[in-house]
């Protein structure tokens, strides 16, 4: 692959998947230690009060990164670690934590990435109605210039969100994700909510001439199973929930008609449409997570998909379709084609704004075998998204970096530890870590960049 020598490669983590000491340091709870501690909201049962135990083992894991040889790490800041209930003055163990990760990252030529909200919200902040309360958005744009003031000496590539569409339509529509509520089309309420977050939290950040700001979008191709209107009709719709109700709020100052007339919310978002100027602030860079792609057709859902709450309200007659493609240990089909879809949809609405694909991996049941841990189907798949990468740099899009999910083995969720992203396995009750196979071809991919 012949990728620019200045293209960014890097890998990510999550301050809630990984950090551990929970209530150490005067963090305070966030809505991911209330979820977990539900009775049948996590898979395995777990939560994450230890996971990879980071917090303790930052520096251990930073040699490790070193020694891959990447150009960056994306991570991610915990809010209940710089203000326990979401308001107030920076606790300053919390800022310190992340001084000391920020300045062993430059130490060995690593490029720090902050993501300023990763989903831990401060559980105070929840209880007088988190992101379903405008008010949310203005503490957000507060710690955010609190983490800046603490932080902006050492970091200067800030994201602000990451994945609003989840913690919007995952946590109050489905259910599935913290703080599990299922409030149908007023989720949306929500997701508005967080995109003013990121409005005011990108002026914020901007008193600092060196910062460079930019939101991650989870984006999914979407493909109409069949040419009939009614499958053109439901890919439309799933793409106007999933991509366009995020893309163009922030990149171009409008809500997508079509996806208000569907959550038949006209009249809130009408009421709020001053609230888009906020919304639609000047970026240095865009960031997208990109898994699958959704090929979807007009149905009724039938068994799992009509089992739980649906996370695309307004859209009840709309089917997934198993394409008979490969697929990874979440179920996710792999396509990587479709990286080059969103790469071009994103273009469209801003062709200058430089893109990261700021998450990019997959989950294999994965075993350790005499102190080694082969994973070949994960490397193939960060080999073919790699190469997705080069197609569309050389399509001339303005793809500028690429970071693998996820370093290290996590807590993933709402399914707990039953599932493994990382290029390096975590042994949960020892914290060993062990680098896998593909995470050993990243190390030689990156050298062959670099010699």
């Amino acid at each position: 692959m012949q990728l620019p020598r200045d293209f960014v490669i890097g890998t990510a983590t999550a301050s809630y998947q990984i950090e551990g000491a929970t209530t150490e340091d005067g963090r305070g709870p966030s809505i991911w230690d209330t979820f977990a501690a539900t009775p049948g909201a996590i898979v395995d049962g777990s939560d994450g009060s230890v996971a990879d135990d980071h917090y303790h083992r930052y520096a251990d894991d930073v040699a490790l990164m070193a020694d891959l040889g990447v150009d960056a790490y994306r991570f991610s800041i915990a809010w209940p670690r710089i203000q326990p209930d979401g308001t107030g003055k920076p606790l300053q163990a919390g800022i310190d934590f992340y001084r000391r990760l920020a300045e062993t990252l430059l130490e060995r030529d690593i490029t720090p990435w902050a993501t300023l909200y990763h989903w831990d919200l401060p559980q105070a902040l929840e209880d007088q109605g988190g992101w379903l309360n405008r008010d949310t958005a203005e503490r957000f744009a507060e710690y955010s210039a609190l983490v800046q003031d603490g932080l902006g000496d050492l970091v200067t590539n800030w994201i602000t969100l990451n994945e609003p569409w989840c913690s919007a339509f995952l946590g109050y529509a489905s259910g599935v994700h913290a703080p599990g509520k299922q409030l149908g089309s007023r989720a949306a309420y929500a997701a508005h909510h967080l995109l003013l977050g990121h409005g005011l939290a990108t002026q914020a950040l901007r008193r600092d001439a060196d910062a460079t700001v930019g939101i991650t979008l989870n984006l999914y191709s979407v493909r109409p199973a069949g040419e009939s209107p009614e499958d053109v009709d439901a890919a439309r719709r799933i793409d106007g929930l999933g991509n366009r109700f995020f893309l163009e709020p922030v990149l171009a100052g409008r809500y997508p008609a079509d996806v208000l007339d569907d959550l038949g919310e006209q009249r809130w978002f009408a009421e709020r449409a001053d609230d888009l100027t906020t919304i639609k602030q000047p970026l240095d860079f865009f960031g997208i997570n990109y898994y699958s792609l959704h090929t979807v057709a007009a149905g009724t859902p039938t068994g799992d998909q009509a089992a739980a709450p649906t996370a695309n309200p307004g859209s009840d007659d709309v089917i997934f379709v198993d394409t008979g493609a490969p697929k990874t240990g979440m179920g996710w089909e792999i396509h990587p084609d479709g990286l080059v879809d969103v790469i071009r949809q994103t273009h469209a609405y801003a062709p200058e704004l430089p893109i990261y694909i700021t998450e990019n991996g997959s989950a294999w049941p994965d075993e350790i075998v005499d102190g080694a841990v082969a994973d070949p189907d994960r490397q193939q798949y960060l080999e073919d998204h790699l190469a997705a990468c080069e197609q569309a740099v050389d399509e001339g899009l303005p793809l500028a970096g690429y970071f693998a999910w996820s370093l290290l083995d996590n807590y993933e969720w709402a399914f707990g530890y039953s599932r493994r992203f990382g290029i390096v396995y975590v042994d949960y009750e020892t914290q060993v870590r062990t680098v896998k196979q593909s995470g050993r071809w990243l190390q030689q991919f990156l050298a062959g960049r670099k010699g």
